[in-house]
């Protein structure tokens, strides 16, 4: 068969906090004047985000202790953790959520460990070695002969580039099961500011986890999923510097400029009627949430049903960007909706800095019944057992 996705998982931190909740705790440290009050209330009312989740145990209701660097303190006042200790952090709280999305992929695809021959990891929210992908062949009691990859520091987009990865593999060697993890804690790099990039930031950015099983053997998955069709990367004419993420001295650094939906308003058409190439519009969209404003001027941009966007809407809704995750949580979203049934087109779209659009269309295969063996004896004694066929 050709490579499909044929299972996602997903994880949070158990940390879940409102949007309201943090705006106003924004809005109320020191140095925030009436000005930054406004933009950091206005900037997070217009998220469109009610929750998301983050390893920051602080943030949540009431002050708690957490196990990494202290963010916030008694007295409600945001603390700036070195790079160093919020690495620390990231080293101790993003391998359970790694192997916890890998666990569940692994399950819902009724795949062992002895039947992953590759892994393949994405985060850029954190460092270290022997890293995650190390830590997937230990925590879940992979084979020590499995090959492992990881993307690092790609950004948002990163998911669809390990799915190419995953589906090259796949094409090469047809007895080949990837599993792809994304893990990011962007919530470890969150700043106090009044620059209005910063403030945007941090009213859009959570943690999360996803994992996708990725493989062309039959029989895994009754050989159902995503079947993978075709990649594209486009960089636009402009953008290199609206979006970049860089290492500071407390913490990871995110530029994401008001011109970042502009650009994508811009480019979009283009660069998915390169992709497209003439082909009918797809059935079904997994666009990543990059925030609000970025899915508002890809439905305009492309002309599309705001049904079309429903399942990004609601991952934002729930999650917020979770980076390189939040497109696997869509999928994930469209492998379980009975109206995206066999035959159906998936368009994937997601946007890292560059500004870099990555494409992936992908076809909807349902799976066999797994009873599809059975003679017609065998299923009328499944339909009533112990009465005569």
């Amino acid at each position: 068969m050709a490579p499909r996705i044929v299972s996602v998982g997903t994880a949070v931190p158990a940390t879940r906090v409102t949007q309201e909740r943090v705006r106003e705790l924004f809005a109320a440290q020191p140095g925030a004047d009436r000005l930054a009050q406004r933009r950091i209330r206005a900037a997070f009312d217009a998220a469109a985000i009610e929750t998301r989740h983050t390893v920051i145990a602080e943030l949540g209701d009431g002050f708690r202790s957490g196990t990494g660097p202290r963010f916030l303190g008694p007295d409600g006042v945001l603390r700036m953790p070195t790079t160093g200790a919020r690495n620390d952090a990231y080293v101790e709280l993003a391998p359970p959520l790694y192997a916890e999305a890998a666990r569940a992929a692994m399950t819902d695809a009724s795949a062992d460990a002895s039947a992953i021959t590759h892994v393949v990891t994405v985060s850029c929210t954190g460092f270290f070695a022997p890293g995650p992908d190390y830590r997937l062949v230990r925590d879940l009691g992979l084979r020590p002969t499995v090959e492992r990859y990881h993307l690092g520091f790609i950004g948002c987009a990163a998911a669809l580039p390990a799915l190419r990865l995953a589906a090259r593999i796949s094409a090469a060697q047809p007895d080949a099961v990837v599993l792809v993890v994304c893990a990011e804690l962007c919530s470890l790099h969150l700043t106090t500011s009044t620059d209005p990039q910063q403030i945007v930031a941090a009213s859009v950015f959570a943690d999360g986890a996803a994992a996708a099983i990725v493989t062309g053997v039959d029989d895994i998955g009754n050989g159902g999923g995503l079947e993978f069709e075709e990649f594209a990367t486009a960089l636009t004419s402009e953008g290199e510097d609206d979006m970049v993420w860089r290492i500071g001295d407390h913490g990871f650094e995110m530029v994401l400029s008001a011109e970042v939906p502009r650009i994508i308003g811009r480019e979009i058409r283009g660069a998915v009627d390169r992709f497209l190439a003439g082909s009918p519009t797809p059935d079904a969209w997994a666009v990543h949430p990059g925030g609000r404003s970025v899915l508002d001027r890809v439905e305009a941009g492309l002309e599309l049903d705001p049904a079309s966007l429903a399942a990004s809407r609601s991952v934002l809704r729930d999650y917020g960007n979770m980076s390189s995750a939040t497109v696997l949580f869509i999928l994930r979203a469209l492998l379980h909706d009975a109206a995206v049934g066999e035959g159906a087109t998936v368009a994937g779209l997601a946007f890292g800095p560059g500004l870099t659009v990555e494409s992936a269309l992908m076809t909807r295969r349902m799976p066999r019944a797994a009873d599809a063996d059975l003679d017609v004896e065998d299923l009328a004694a499944v339909a009533a057992p112990g009465v005569p066929a």
